[in-house]
Formats: C-alpha cells, structure tokens, sequence
C-alpha cells in the first residue's frame, strides 16, 4: 500500500466521524422537543458506515476507507407522557418525546470524538514520516 493511500483512509474515517459527531449532536438538540402527535416527533438518527474496498488487485481487498451508507432513524418507540396541561398535548392528553437517550448519545458522542482524534493521529503521523524520508536525500 502506498503510504499516500494511508491520508485517503485517515481522512474518510475523519469525514464519517465528523458526520457521526453532528448526528449526535442534533439528536442531542432535539432530545427535549415535545409534539402533540407521534408523526411529528423528531426520531433520534444514526448513521450507518460500510467499508470501501479496493477491488482493483486480482483477488485480494484491501480495505481503502470507510463512507457513510445511510442515516437511518431509531425505530425504538417513542416516549409518551400524560399532561393534559401542556400546550401541546392531543385531545386526549399526552405529549410525545423524542426516542433519544441522551446518556447513550453521550457515549456516542465520546467514542466519536476519540475515532476523529486517532484518525487525526494516523494523518499527522504519516505525514511526518513522508517528510523525513523526503528529507533522507538531503
């Protein structure tokens, strides 16, 4: 593998991370919302990673990187509460809350930020490395 494929690689988990990390965030942002109805209740997101490989070599699959497939919604069901005072209660009462847990949104977030940060190291790394052997020929 050249040693530039490595910067490819470092940055595609950097971009998924950097997706994950806003993901969250927004999930996050939106765990208090309230709704009369469950149609318009935000569902916590999450996104969905696949390896990219590369094909081009007979017979072997290096992996090249990661890309986000998809940002799918939590299926979870979503919390419902009665409090027939709250503006925004349906005819019968309730209130509907997001399916976000913010405490598993918190890990997320964590182990998010420490991939973006090891992928930042593998760059920054690698990046030293090419600039020493450029500099072995001086």
């Amino acid at each position: 593998m050249s040693l530039f494929r490595v910067f490819d690689i470092s940055g595609s988990g950097m971009t998924a991370q950097s997706l994950r990390l806003n993901i969250t965030a927004s999930n996050m942002a939106n765990a208090d919302s309230v709704s009369s109805s469950a149609g318009q209740t935000y569902r916590a997101r999450e996104p969905v990673f696949s390896a990219v490989y590369d094909r081009s070599r007979e017979g072997l699959q290096a992996s090249v990187g990661v890309k986000v497939a998809a940002v799918v919604e939590n299926r979870s069901p979503l919390q419902q509460e009665y409090r027939p005072d709250h503006p925004m209660a349906n005819e019968d009462g309730y209130i509907f809350k997001p399916n976000v847990d913010v405490i598993g949104q918190m890990a997320n977030m964590i182990s998010a930020s420490r991939s973006y940060q090891s992928n930042v190291e593998v760059f920054n790394t690698s990046k030293r490395m090419l600039m020493r052997t450029l500099s072995m020929g001086q």
